[in-house]
């Protein structure tokens, strides 16, 4: 799993309520995610006009947005269904983090195993910090720092933010459920031996300890 601890870079306001999991990635591009790479099917049904001709309209075909790193966004982002290609998507493109109201839990719990960091912020924040972006022509920065759970607003503004702990710390540590388990072997191998020690009817005669 890929580690995150702080992001700087390009904002994109994108204030939208209920941007859901297929106008993220829309249910024909997940093949062509699989084959290619999710990045390229980002917002496909905004991004692209026919025949994948990019939509000068669109916001992140357009200069400098289009190198944004983190997206702002209104809130219930992520909704719809549970299609985990729609943080891979957001990742594959190379944004780094989300900040909206609220967000789908299925979505919010998907994008932390996919190296993305949602950050819930109220809206006037959100707002605040989009103005700024918008009034410089997106020249500057944000810094979303996960250790600290701060946002940075390019006016130096600060705004704190609250994150589950276990999801933040496998972000921090770059390690999934399986890895964060298997990082406390020794423990796990310890109560194994002495549990055989006690209950060996348990066991598979011959099983490794």
């Amino acid at each position: 799993m890929e580690q995150l601890v702080e992001t700087t870079g390009i904002a994109l306001p994108m204030l939208r309520i209920n941007i859901d999991t297929d106008q993220i990635i829309p249910a024909r591009e997940i093949l062509v995610g699989r084959r290619g790479g999710f990045g390229p099917s980002l917002f496909a049904s905004w991004r692209y006009t026919e025949g994948r001709t990019p939509n000068p309209d669109f916001i992140l075909n357009q200069a400098p947005w289009k190198d944004a790193t983190i997206l702002l966004a209104d809130r219930n982002f992520g909704c719809g269904s549970s299609r985990e290609g729609a943080p891979m998507a957001l990742r594959g493109y190379g944004f780094r983090a989300v900040i909206a109201p609220s967000f789908s839990g299925i979505f919010y719990g998907n994008c932390f195993r996919h190296g993305l960091l949602p950050v819930e912020l109220p809206i006037e924040q959100i707002e605040a910090i989009a103005r700024q972006t918008e009034d410089t022509g997106g020249t500057v920065e944000v810094t979303v720092d996960l250790e600290r759970m701060r946002v940075m607003a390019p006016d130096g503004t600060q705004f704190g933010f609250q994150t589950p702990e276990a999801l933040r710390q496998m972000l921090l540590d770059g390690m999934d459920e399986i890895d964060r388990t298997l990082s406390d072997r020794i423990s796990i191998d310890a109560f194994r031996t002495g549990d055989i020690g006690k209950r060996p009817w348990i066991y598979r005669p011959g099983a490794d300890t």
